[in-house]
C-alpha cells in the first residue's frame, strides 16, 4: 500500500479510451472485439484442459504450451473489464490504484510471455541438437524448477519498477492512449522529467525481452545449423516442422510488442488511433492466434481435443440411453 500511497497526483483518475474518434461506433466495434475475445479465453481454456486432461501430453513441450496458454489466459482477463466497460458503458474513469494494478499484471504477464518462449526455444534445442539428453535434461523437476525461475524473475523486476513509480506524481484527469494502463503511456503525465522514467522503462524492456529475443534467435541459429547438417531432406522437414508453431509464436508476440514500444517513446508524433490500433494487436493477437496455431499445426493437440470432443459425446448419448431405459 506504500506505492499508492506516496503515487500523489492532482485528481485521482485517468481516463482510457478505445480508437479514438470513433466513439459513436462503440456498439459496433464491440463486436468483433468480443468475438476476439471469445476466441482467446475459448481457445486458451482448451489448450489447457486438454494437456491437464490427457496423460500422453504431460511431457516438457505441452508443459511449456500450457504456460503460454495460462499467461494468454490472465493477460486476456486483465484488460477485458477495461476494454468492455469503455465499448458498452462508456465507462472510461480508472483510479490510480486500479490503474497501477493494472498496468502491474500487464507488465509483468507480457514479461513472462516472453520468458516462457525462451523457455520452449530451450525445449526445441534439446529435442533437435541433443536429442539423446532431452529426457535426461528436460525432466518433469527441471521444467518446474525453469517455471518457478520465470515467476520469480518476473516478481523482482516488477518490484523494482513499483519502487521506480512509487515517488512519482502524476497529473491526473489526463487521457491515455489505450484501453489499458501501459507505462509509456502514464509515465509521460508524471510532473517530473518524463525522459528519465521512460528511460528506465525501455532499459526493463530490453534487458528483459531483449534478451529474450537474443536468445530465441541465438537457439534457433544453432538449430539451423544443426538441420542443414541432417543429410536426409524428410528428416530436416520433420525436424523443422516441430519449430513451425513456436516461430509464429514468437513473430506474433515480439512485432506488435517492439511495433507499439517504438511507436512511444521513438516516435513522438504517432497518431493516437495508430497507438490504440497496435496496443489491441499486441494484447490480443497472441491469445487469439497461439491457441489456433497450436491447434492446427500440432497433430498430438488436435487428436487430443477430437479425442476429448469424442469421449463427452459418448457420456452423453450413453446418458441418453440409461433414461430411455
Amino acid at each position: 500500500m506504500l506505492i499508492f500511497n506516496n503515487t500523489t497526483s492532482s485528481s485521482s483518475y485517468f481516463l482510457l479510451t478505445i480508437f479514438p474518434g470513433l466513439e459513436l461506433g462503440h456498439v459496433w466495434i464491440s463486436i468483433p472485439i468480443c468475438c476476439l475475445y471469445t476466441i482467446a479465453l475459448l481457445g486458451n481454456s482448451m489448450i489447457l484442459l486438454v494437456i491437464i486432461t490427457d496423460r500422453s501430453l504431460h511431457k516438457p513441450m505441452y508443459y511449456f504450451l500450457s504456460m503460454l496458454s495460462a499467461v494468454d489466459l490472465c493477460l486476456t482477463i486483465t484488460t477485458l473489464p477495461t476494454v468492455l466497460g469503455i465499448l458498452w458503458f462508456h465507462s472510461q474513469e480508472i483510479s490510480f490504484k486500479a490503474c497501477l494494478i493494472q498496468l502491474f499484471f500487464v507488465h509483468a504477464l507480457s514479461f513472462l510471455e516472453s520468458s516462457v518462449l525462451v523457455a520452449m526455444a530451450f525445449d526445441r534445442f534439446m529435442a533437435i541438437c541433443n536429442p539423446l539428453k532431452y529426457a535426461t535434461v528436460l525432466t518433469d523437476m527441471m521444467t518446474t524448477v525453469i517455471g518457478l525461475a520465470i515467476c520469480i524473475r518476473q516478481v523482482i523486476i516488477m518490484f523494482f519498477m513499483f519502487l521506480g513509480l512509487r515517488n512519482m506524481s502524476f497529473r491526473g484527469g489526463r487521457e491515455l492512449s489505450h484501453p489499458f494502463c501501459y507505462h509509456p503511456d502514464i509515465i509521460k503525465y508524471t510532473y517530473r522529467n518524463p525522459w528519465i522514467a521512460s528511460f528506465l522503462g525501455m532499459f526493463f524492456q530490453l534487458y528483459l525481452t531483449g534478451t529474450d529475443l537474443l536468445f530465441i534467435l541465438f537457439s534457433y541459429v544453432l538449430i539451423l545449423h544443426t538441420v542443414l547438417s541432417i543429410v536426409a531432406p524428410k528428416k530436416q522437414q520433420k525436424a523443422l516442422s516441430t519449430c513451425v508453431c513456436h516461430i509464429c509464436a514468437v513473430t506474433v508476440f515480439y512485432v506488435p510488442m517492439i511495433s507499439l514500444s517504438m511507436a512511444h517513446r521513438l516516435f513522438s508524433s504517432t497518431p493516437r488511433v495508430l497507438c490504440s490500433i497496435l496496443a489491441n494487436i499486441y494484447l490480443l493477437l497472441p491469445p487469439v492466434l497461439n491457441p489456433i496455431i497450436y491447434s492446427l499445426k500440432t497433430k498430438t493437440i488436435r487428436q487430443a481435443m477430437l479425442h476429448l470432443f469424442q469421449f463427452k459425446g459418448s457420456r452423453r448419448s450413453n446418458g441418453r440411453g440409461l433414461r430411455e431405459r
